[in-house]
Protein backbone atom coordinates (compact mmCIF):
# COMPACT_ATOMS: atom_id res chain seq x y z
CA UNK A 1 0.00 0.00 0.00
CA UNK A 2 1.47 3.38 -1.00
CA UNK A 3 -0.51 5.75 1.18
CA UNK A 4 -3.15 5.96 3.88
CA UNK A 5 -6.67 4.63 3.39
CA UNK A 6 -8.62 7.55 4.80
CA UNK A 7 -7.61 10.30 2.40
CA UNK A 8 -5.55 13.40 3.10
CA UNK A 9 -6.21 16.42 5.25
CA UNK A 10 -6.01 19.32 2.85
CA UNK A 11 -4.35 21.51 5.49
CA UNK A 12 -1.41 19.12 5.93
CA UNK A 13 1.56 18.56 3.66
CA UNK A 14 2.43 15.25 2.06
CA UNK A 15 6.02 14.16 1.51
CA UNK A 16 6.43 12.46 -1.85
CA UNK A 17 9.66 10.50 -2.21
CA UNK A 18 10.70 10.20 -5.84
CA UNK A 19 13.24 7.52 -6.77
CA UNK A 20 14.84 6.81 -10.11
CA UNK A 21 13.37 3.33 -10.49
CA UNK A 22 14.88 0.13 -11.84
CA UNK A 23 13.91 -3.12 -13.54
CA UNK A 24 15.56 -4.83 -10.56
CA UNK A 25 12.84 -5.46 -7.93
CA UNK A 26 15.39 -4.96 -5.13
CA UNK A 27 15.40 -1.25 -5.95
CA UNK A 28 11.73 -0.66 -5.17
CA UNK A 29 11.91 -2.91 -2.11
CA UNK A 30 14.75 -0.79 -0.73
CA UNK A 31 12.99 2.51 -1.47
CA UNK A 32 9.87 1.32 0.32
CA UNK A 33 11.96 0.22 3.30
CA UNK A 34 13.37 3.74 3.47
CA UNK A 35 9.83 5.11 3.25
CA UNK A 36 8.78 3.00 6.23
CA UNK A 37 11.76 4.19 8.26
CA UNK A 38 10.92 7.84 7.53
CA UNK A 39 7.32 7.29 8.57
CA UNK A 40 8.49 5.72 11.82
CA UNK A 41 10.76 8.69 12.53
CA UNK A 42 8.05 11.30 11.88
CA UNK A 43 4.70 9.84 13.02
CA UNK A 44 1.79 11.72 11.55
CA UNK A 45 3.64 12.85 8.43
CA UNK A 46 2.05 11.44 5.29
CA UNK A 47 4.79 9.88 3.18
CA UNK A 48 4.29 8.39 -0.26
CA UNK A 49 6.57 7.08 -3.01
CA UNK A 50 6.79 7.31 -6.80
CA UNK A 51 9.35 6.45 -9.48
CA UNK A 52 10.70 8.26 -12.51
CA UNK A 53 10.94 5.09 -14.57
CA UNK A 54 10.38 1.31 -14.67
CA UNK A 55 8.43 0.92 -11.41
CA UNK A 56 4.86 2.05 -10.61
CA UNK A 57 3.48 4.36 -9.53
CA UNK A 58 4.78 7.07 -11.84
CA UNK A 59 5.12 10.57 -10.44
CA UNK A 60 2.13 11.78 -12.43
CA UNK A 61 -0.06 8.89 -11.32
CA UNK A 62 0.83 9.36 -7.66
CA UNK A 63 0.21 13.11 -7.81
CA UNK A 64 -3.19 12.46 -9.36
CA UNK A 65 -3.98 9.93 -6.64
CA UNK A 66 -3.00 12.43 -3.97
CA UNK A 67 -5.25 15.12 -5.45
CA UNK A 68 -8.13 12.67 -5.71
CA UNK A 69 -7.77 11.81 -2.03
CA UNK A 70 -7.83 15.45 -0.95
CA UNK A 71 -4.17 16.46 -0.68
CA UNK A 72 -3.43 20.09 -1.42
CA UNK A 73 0.25 20.65 -0.59
CA UNK A 74 3.09 18.30 -1.52
CA UNK A 75 6.84 18.40 -0.92
CA UNK A 76 8.53 16.36 -3.65
CA UNK A 77 11.83 14.95 -2.39
CA UNK A 78 14.08 13.42 -5.06
CA UNK A 79 15.96 10.38 -3.80
CA UNK A 80 18.89 11.45 -5.94
CA UNK A 81 22.42 12.06 -4.71
CA UNK A 82 23.54 14.67 -7.23
CA UNK A 83 21.98 17.42 -9.27
CA UNK A 84 22.55 15.69 -12.59
CA UNK A 85 20.22 15.03 -15.54
CA UNK A 86 17.44 13.27 -13.62
CA UNK A 87 17.21 16.07 -11.05
CA UNK A 88 17.50 18.91 -13.56
CA UNK A 89 15.32 17.53 -16.36
CA UNK A 90 13.33 14.35 -15.65
CA UNK A 91 11.99 15.37 -12.26
CA UNK A 92 10.76 18.88 -13.15
CA UNK A 93 9.09 17.42 -16.26
CA UNK A 94 7.31 14.82 -14.14
CA UNK A 95 6.18 17.38 -11.57
CA UNK A 96 4.58 19.47 -14.30
CA UNK A 97 1.99 16.69 -14.51
CA UNK A 98 0.65 17.69 -11.09
CA UNK A 99 -3.11 18.47 -11.06
CA UNK A 100 -3.86 22.20 -10.71
CA UNK A 101 -5.36 21.63 -7.27
CA UNK A 102 -1.96 20.55 -5.88
CA UNK A 103 0.68 22.98 -4.66
CA UNK A 104 4.00 21.17 -5.17
CA UNK A 105 7.37 22.25 -3.83
CA UNK A 106 10.50 20.44 -4.99
CA UNK A 107 13.12 19.80 -2.32
CA UNK A 108 16.81 19.72 -3.11
CA UNK A 109 18.74 16.59 -3.97
CA UNK A 110 20.25 14.65 -1.08
CA UNK A 111 23.93 15.31 -1.68
CA UNK A 112 26.38 16.50 -0.72
CA UNK A 113 25.83 16.19 3.03
CA UNK A 114 27.70 14.96 6.08
CA UNK A 115 24.87 12.54 6.88
CA UNK A 116 25.52 10.72 3.61
CA UNK A 117 29.17 10.30 4.59
CA UNK A 118 28.03 9.01 7.99
CA UNK A 119 25.80 6.47 6.24
CA UNK A 120 28.72 5.37 4.03
CA UNK A 121 30.87 4.88 7.11
CA UNK A 122 28.08 2.88 8.77
CA UNK A 123 28.00 0.53 5.78
CA UNK A 124 31.77 0.10 5.80
CA UNK A 125 31.73 -0.67 9.54
CA UNK A 126 28.97 -3.22 8.95
CA UNK A 127 31.20 -4.79 6.28
CA UNK A 128 34.01 -5.26 8.80
CA UNK A 129 36.12 -2.10 9.05
CA UNK A 130 37.14 -1.14 12.57
CA UNK A 131 37.62 2.44 13.82
CA UNK A 132 41.35 1.87 14.02
CA UNK A 133 41.52 0.88 10.34
CA UNK A 134 40.86 4.40 9.06
CA UNK A 135 44.44 5.66 8.72
CA UNK A 136 45.58 2.57 6.81
CA UNK A 137 42.50 2.23 4.57
CA UNK A 138 41.94 3.85 1.19
CA UNK A 139 38.33 4.19 0.07
CA UNK A 140 36.82 4.17 -3.39
CA UNK A 141 33.69 6.32 -3.43
CA UNK A 142 31.91 4.25 -6.08
CA UNK A 143 29.19 6.20 -7.88
CA UNK A 144 26.65 5.06 -10.43
CA UNK A 145 27.98 7.44 -13.07
CA UNK A 146 27.07 10.68 -14.78
CA UNK A 147 27.93 12.73 -17.85
CA UNK A 148 27.29 16.01 -16.00
CA UNK A 149 30.65 17.71 -15.24
CA UNK A 150 29.13 19.62 -12.30
CA UNK A 151 27.99 16.39 -10.69
CA UNK A 152 31.43 14.83 -11.29
CA UNK A 153 33.06 17.84 -9.62
CA UNK A 154 30.69 17.60 -6.65
CA UNK A 155 31.51 13.91 -6.20
CA UNK A 156 35.24 14.62 -6.37
CA UNK A 157 34.80 17.32 -3.72
CA UNK A 158 32.89 14.87 -1.50
CA UNK A 159 35.72 12.36 -1.80
CA UNK A 160 38.31 15.02 -0.93
CA UNK A 161 36.38 16.23 2.11
CA UNK A 162 35.93 12.65 3.31
CA UNK A 163 39.64 11.94 2.91
CA UNK A 164 40.42 14.78 5.31
CA UNK A 165 38.63 12.95 8.13
CA UNK A 166 41.57 10.60 8.56
CA UNK A 167 41.41 8.00 5.78
CA UNK A 168 44.60 7.03 3.94
CA UNK A 169 42.93 8.26 0.76
CA UNK A 170 39.46 8.58 -0.80
CA UNK A 171 38.94 8.66 -4.56
CA UNK A 172 35.76 8.68 -6.66
CA UNK A 173 35.01 6.07 -9.30
CA UNK A 174 32.11 5.55 -11.68
CA UNK A 175 30.18 2.53 -12.89
CA UNK A 176 28.95 4.15 -16.12
CA UNK A 177 28.74 7.40 -18.04
CA UNK A 178 31.57 9.53 -19.34
CA UNK A 179 33.39 9.91 -16.02
CA UNK A 180 36.41 7.79 -15.06
CA UNK A 181 38.02 5.85 -13.46
CA UNK A 182 35.92 2.73 -13.17
CA UNK A 183 35.75 1.02 -9.76
CA UNK A 184 38.24 -1.73 -10.69
CA UNK A 185 40.81 0.77 -11.92
CA UNK A 186 40.46 3.00 -8.86
CA UNK A 187 41.03 0.02 -6.56
CA UNK A 188 44.13 -0.99 -8.49
CA UNK A 189 45.47 2.56 -8.50
CA UNK A 190 45.13 2.83 -4.73
CA UNK A 191 46.83 -0.51 -4.31
CA UNK A 192 49.69 0.72 -6.45
CA UNK A 193 49.89 3.88 -4.36
CA UNK A 194 50.67 1.82 -1.29
CA UNK A 195 47.36 1.53 0.53
CA UNK A 196 47.44 -1.34 3.01
CA UNK A 197 43.69 -1.93 2.80
CA UNK A 198 41.15 -0.83 0.19
CA UNK A 199 37.44 -0.45 0.81
CA UNK A 200 34.75 0.26 -1.78
CA UNK A 201 31.83 2.40 -0.59
CA UNK A 202 28.90 2.29 -3.05
CA UNK A 203 27.48 5.81 -3.23
CA UNK A 204 24.12 4.58 -4.47
CA UNK A 205 20.70 4.40 -2.89
CA UNK A 206 19.49 0.92 -3.77
CA UNK A 207 20.53 -2.34 -5.45
CA UNK A 208 20.36 -2.69 -9.22
CA UNK A 209 22.42 -3.12 -12.36
CA UNK A 210 24.93 -0.35 -11.67
CA UNK A 211 25.50 -1.28 -8.00
CA UNK A 212 26.10 -4.85 -9.20
CA UNK A 213 28.66 -3.45 -11.62
CA UNK A 214 30.33 -1.62 -8.72
CA UNK A 215 30.55 -4.87 -6.74
CA UNK A 216 32.01 -6.69 -9.75
CA UNK A 217 34.61 -3.98 -10.26
CA UNK A 218 35.54 -4.14 -6.57
CA UNK A 219 36.08 -7.88 -6.86
CA UNK A 220 38.07 -7.58 -10.09
CA UNK A 221 40.29 -4.91 -8.56
CA UNK A 222 40.92 -6.93 -5.41
CA UNK A 223 39.21 -4.70 -2.83
CA UNK A 224 39.43 -5.94 0.75
CA UNK A 225 36.06 -4.60 1.93
CA UNK A 226 32.88 -3.70 0.03
CA UNK A 227 30.10 -1.82 1.79
CA UNK A 228 26.41 -2.24 1.11
CA UNK A 229 24.30 0.37 -0.68
CA UNK A 230 22.95 3.26 1.41
CA UNK A 231 19.48 1.71 1.52
CA UNK A 232 17.30 2.54 4.50
CA UNK A 233 20.16 3.81 6.66
CA UNK A 234 18.87 5.97 9.53
CA UNK A 235 21.23 8.77 8.49
CA UNK A 236 19.59 8.85 5.07
CA UNK A 237 16.12 8.98 6.62
CA UNK A 238 17.19 11.90 8.85
CA UNK A 239 18.59 13.70 5.82
CA UNK A 240 15.31 13.32 3.93
CA UNK A 241 13.45 14.85 6.86
CA UNK A 242 15.93 17.74 7.04
CA UNK A 243 15.42 18.45 3.34
CA UNK A 244 11.66 18.29 3.88
CA UNK A 245 11.76 20.71 6.83
CA UNK A 246 13.99 23.15 4.93
CA UNK A 247 11.60 23.10 1.97
CA UNK A 248 8.58 23.71 4.17
CA UNK A 249 10.29 26.66 5.90
CA UNK A 250 11.49 28.26 2.66
CA UNK A 251 9.48 31.33 1.60
CA UNK A 252 7.13 30.83 -1.30
CA UNK A 253 8.27 32.17 -4.66
CA UNK A 254 6.19 35.03 -6.04
CA UNK A 255 5.98 36.84 -9.30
Amino acid sequence: MNGADDGYDGDSRVLLLIAHGSRDPRHATTVRALTRRIRSMRPGLRVSTAFLDFEPPSVGAELARMAHRGAQRVVAQPLLLTRAFHARTDLPRALREAPPALSVRQAGVLGPHALLVAALERRLAEAGLEPGDRASTAVVLACAGTTDPRAVAALAATAEQWRRTGWYDVRPAFASGGAFPRTRDAVRALSGAGARRIAVAPYVLAPGRLPDRIALGAAEGGADVVGAVLGAAPELARLVLRRYDATVRAPALTG
